[in-house]
């Protein structure tokens, strides 16, 4: 397994089996701000006052501040991901879905997280690569995972 420090570069299907079945390593972790949850409130429409009212959220929540949007720590999938490989040789990359998705926690403000991952498979589709990833996000200094799954990349390598 690699940390972020030690990206895992790939160019061919060839080289990307090789870790089937295997932990491929974790990205550096991330501090989740208030600010970076009202930017994707912005961006969502989504301004429920868990996550955007602070002063609520300290006297009203059960987590006593406000906490992440489940859907914020998802489209951060890709960045944490891009942190750990680098997939080269591609003509393109499709996001194809996302399976088994669970949010084992809330991440509340100011918590940082980090993305763990290992290539459960990798199927070759008439010269189309289907990489099924699981993952776990983890929250720092916790033994609970903030969510975890199988995303599911679509790689169509210059081959």
């Amino acid at each position: 397994m690699t940390d972020f420090m030690n990206k895992v570069i790939v160019s061919s299907f060839k080289e990307f089996e090789e870790f089937v079945g295997k932990e491929i390593g974790f990205s550096e972790y991330l501090k989740i701000t208030q600010d970076r949850i009202n930017l994707f409130a912005d961006a969502t429409l989504d301004h429920q006052w868990i996550h955007v009212d602070v002063d609520r959220a300290k006297t009203e929540s059960p987590f006593n501040n406000t906490i992440a949007h489940g859907y914020l720590m998802v489209s951060l999938l890709p960045y944490l991901w891009n942190q750990i490989i680098e997939v080269r040789n591609i003509k393109m990359l499709i996001n194809y879905g996302i399976e088994k998705l669970r949010f084992g926690q809330p991440v509340i403000v100011d918590n940082e997280v980090r993305l763990k991952v290992k290539l459960e498979s990798l199927i070759n589709l008439r010269g189309i690569s289907k990489a099924e990833i699981k993952f776990v996000l983890e929250i720092k200094d916790s033994k609970k995972s903030a969510m975890e799954g199988i995303v599911v990349f679509l790689y169509h390598f210059n081959e």
